[in-house]
């Protein structure tokens, strides 16, 4: 019986999500706000594909918000 969830990290934190769930899910679960941009395996993800992008067991999803400032 193969399992019915899988195991990310989010910004180094662990995280469980249904299987076939997309980067849009996975940032639904950290209640970020835009902007930010999202990269998993270290490949950024274009905005347009986060729906699409489907997450596999053990992916590493970065979330980087923008540093503003001088």
């Amino acid at each position: 019986m193969s399992p019915k969830i899988i195991t990310v990290l989010i910004n180094k934190n662990s995280h469980t999500l249904p299987v076939a769930s997309s980067l849009a899910d996975a940032i639904a679960q950290t209640g970020i706000q835009q902007p930010f941009a999202a990269a998993v395996n270290m490949q950024f993800v274009p905005r347009s594909q986060y729906d699409r992008h489907v997450l596999a067991d053990n992916d590493r999803i970065d979330l980087i918000a923008p540093v503003t400032g001088g």
